[in-house]
């Protein structure tokens, strides 16, 4: 411990959620040990237009907390009188024959536990949570599973370029389905959090990415192709237009971010080819193999991704009021 103690003005700009991630990380950290600063920041925080929210979720807590301690009933005496020893341990208030008379009575509170996970697996639990549940991950198989279907049943002999067209926006969609208040349901009080700025974000980008990636790139792998890119060509594709999603978001948000990349990728390689004359998949592969193919293309990709990365890391700040109303 040393002497430092948060100054007045810290503590009111964390009370006002203004306060940048790693300076609230830091302060939160301290209120651990120094009950003086935290009793301060409880006051300031409960002087905000979230005071009287914040009282309100505890006092629903508690009462659903109380409700949910299970009461000890005293078990029945048989006719005869004698008493009948409670099969879970003595029964509270009642005279123990091992304890002295008038000796003070001890209770023992009743400790609830939760489940054998550890906290970190918790934390990570409730962080990938939006990622990986709802219908963005059966959308995703339903995808995966039924262009192989459908390739193979339907006789389709060059499958590949449509997926490859499709595969780089199925990550954005799910970047934009895993983050912000119709995801999920503890947003609001995620968003008053330390954590709910760009470490959160890439968290759940990252579950996006490692069920996305490997279950399309199979996928590619598996369907018929006459003249088109490799099935792991949408990678790097698609690696840059999430970066990209996520760079933009911190000026526009979330969800307009990703409708502008997702949107510009599909207008800009579909678009195209429902106005050529010839056939469609065809003239697809074609635009796909200059988009996709050699190493000019792949390289272009790999600088557009580097350069988003770096954005996204200069723009971290913003991220801490990312998709809080």
């Amino acid at each position: 411990m040393t002497g430092w103690h948060a100054s007045d003005h810290l503590v009111a700009r964390y009370a006002d959620g203004c306060l940048p991630e790693a300076d609230a990380w830091s302060l939160e950290k301290h209120l651990e040990s120094c009950g003086g600063c935290a009793l301060r920041v409880s006051r300031a925080v409960r002087a905000t237009a979230a005071g009287p929210v914040l009282d309100g979720i505890r006092e629903k807590i508690l009462a659903d907390v109380r409700g949910a301690v299970p009461a000890r009933v005293p078990e029945a005496a048989p006719a005869g009188g004698a008493a009948v020893p409670p099969a879970h341990g003595p029964v509270p208030g009642a005279p123990d024959p091992a304890r002295p008379a008038g000796s003070p009575v001890r209770t023992r509170p009743r400790v609830y536990r939760w489940p054998s996970a550890g906290p970190g697996a918790v934390r990570l639990l409730w962080a990938l949570g939006p990622a990986v549940r709802g219908a963005w991950l059966p959308a995703v198989l339903l995808v995966a599973v039924g262009a192989v279907a459908l390739a193979h049943g339907g006789g389709i002999a060059n499958a590949r370029p449509w997926l490859l067209a499709l595969a780089p926006v199925v990550p954005v969609a799910g970047v934009a389905l895993s983050y912000g208040p119709h995801a999920d349901p503890m947003h609001e009080i995620t968003a008053a959090t330390p954590s709910a700025g760009l470490r959160l974000v890439l968290t759940r980008t990252a579950a996006v990415l490692a069920v996305s990636l490997p279950l399309l790139t199979l996928a590619g792998a598996l369907l018929p192709s006459a003249d088109a890119p490799n099935a792991a060509a949408w990678l790097l594709p698609g690696l840059a237009l999430t970066l990209a999603s996520l760079a933009l978001a911190g000026y526009v948000g979330l969800r307009t971010a990703t409708a502008v990349t997702g949107g510009g990728w599909l207008c800009a390689v579909l678009g195209p080819v429902l106005t050529a004359p010839g056939g469609l998949t065809d003239e697809l592969g074609e635009r796909l193999s200059r988009y996709l193919d050699g190493a000019p293309a792949q390289g272009g990709w790999a600088a557009a991704a580097v350069l988003c990365a770096a954005l996204l890391a200069a723009r971290r700040p913003a991220f801490h009021f990312l998709e809080k109303s």
